[in-house]
Formats: C-alpha cells, structure tokens, sequence
C-alpha cells in the first residue's frame, strides 16, 4: 500500500514539473493563475499511465513466466 502511495505522490509532482515547465516556456497559452490545476491533471495523467504500463508490464511477465515451465539450465534437478 505505502509503494502505490509513493507511486502516485510521484506521478503529482512530475505533473507539476511537467505544468511549470509548460507555464514558463509558452506562457501564452498558460496562464500562471491556472498551474496549479494543470499540474493536478497533468500529474493524474502521469498516474495513469504509469498503472497502464505496470499492469501491462504484469501481464506480459505473467504470460511469459506461464509459457516456458522448464526448469533452468542451471538448475541442479
């Protein structure tokens, strides 16, 4: 549970990176009064896609550990 929670605080804060970074090179199209709900957005964006990948990633290691049931070549048995 802590792990999902460290997850998603990161995910916030690259948002937020990814919002200022917005605002300060097009601030034209961003208005500063508005970063702090960009950054929300963008942040639950990030959140998203990195569940996406890691239940994707969850997937393709379970179909792969299901497919070869052969023990090691190193093993001893």
């Amino acid at each position: 549970m802590a792990r999902e929670w460290i997850v998603f605080a990161i995910c916030l804060g690259l948002g937020g990176h990814i919002a200022v970074g917005v605002v300060l090179h097009a601030p034209e199209r961003w208005p500063r009064s508005n970063a702090g709900f960009y950054g929300l957005l963008i942040g639950l964006a990030v959140y998203v896609v990195v569940q996406l990948g890691r239940s994707v990633w969850w997937f393709y290691r379970g179909r792969r550990a299901t497919m070869g049931k052969s023990p090691p070549p190193w093993s001893a048995q």
